[in-house]
């Protein structure tokens, strides 16, 4: 996987770290705070820092909970099926599978109905780590849960995030 940019890095890192809601040295209201797409980033962003420092410890990123999460309750799949699964291109979710197998988490092994293709499947340890991420994961969601007011709100939340959904 590439590192981003530099610049990229550093405009990710002011936006995650500017939570201010006003704009400096105004007392007016952040003009971005009516942006739908504005406010959905923010959420994002602090979503993955609560995410990153529940996960510190396992060394995970959302992308490869994503990826063992999916082989784990879909074991099997091809790679073109996880990463749709993921909503990301096939192309970008093999260096992350090569990472998942040198971690020795994943592994992939000729399919039974298509030579041509591997199917996917987590390793023994791939499911030792996998145990504790799902734990670590569910309080994180239980924490947002929370923020947003309880499981109804979720629901709400849930709904309204697909309709935004291009699916």
């Amino acid at each position: 996987m590439k590192p981003p940019s530099k610049a990229r890095e550093t405009a990710e890192t002011e936006w995650q770290d500017d939570d201010r809601t006003e704009m400096p040295g105004s007392d007016e209201a952040n003009p971005m705070e009516a942006v739908i797409g504005y406010k959905l980033r923010r959420a994002q962003v602090c979503t993955f820092k609560d995410f990153q420092r529940r996960f510190r410890e396992l060394g995970i990123r959302p992308a490869e909970f994503a990826a063992l999460k999916i082989l784990h309750e879909r074991p099997g799949l091809r790679h073109a099926e996880v990463a749709r699964l993921m909503g990301v291109k096939g192309t970008n979710f093999v260096p992350l599978m090569d990472s998942l197998e040198r971690q020795g988490l994943a592994m992939r092994r000729p399919s039974k109905v298509d030579r041509r293709s591997h199917a996917l499947y987590l390793t023994e340890d791939g499911m030792r780590i996998f145990r504790r991420a799902i734990k670590v994961n569910e309080r994180h969601e239980a924490g947002l849960v929370r923020r947003l007011g309880g499981e109804n709100e979720r629901r709400i939340l849930m709904e309204l995030l697909d309709r935004l959904i291009d699916e």
